[in-house]
């Protein structure tokens, strides 16, 4: 079962990192192996790097509108 609620919610944040700021996307209630190629996708269309931890995407820099774009067309 994904861990995800449904509820997509895309943030950004520095907290913890230094004063980066990173994207964050919570709440997909994707598969392990979904989740893994839309982080994927996401980091390539940003043009960064990011990782996927516990559910949660992470998308170094600050591509909060770029990101609600790609989701919309994507999801």
């Amino acid at each position: 079962m994904p861990a995800g609620d449904g509820v997509v919610r895309v943030s950004r944040s520095s907290k913890g990192r230094g004063g980066k700021t990173v994207t964050l996307v919570q709440g997909l209630a994707l598969p392990p192996d979904e989740l893994a190629t839309l982080a994927k996708r996401l980091r390539t269309a940003c043009g960064a790097g990011g990782t996927h931890k516990d559910g949660v995407l992470e998308v170094q820099g600050d591509h909060v509108a770029r990101v609600l774009t790609l989701s919309l067309i994507h999801i």
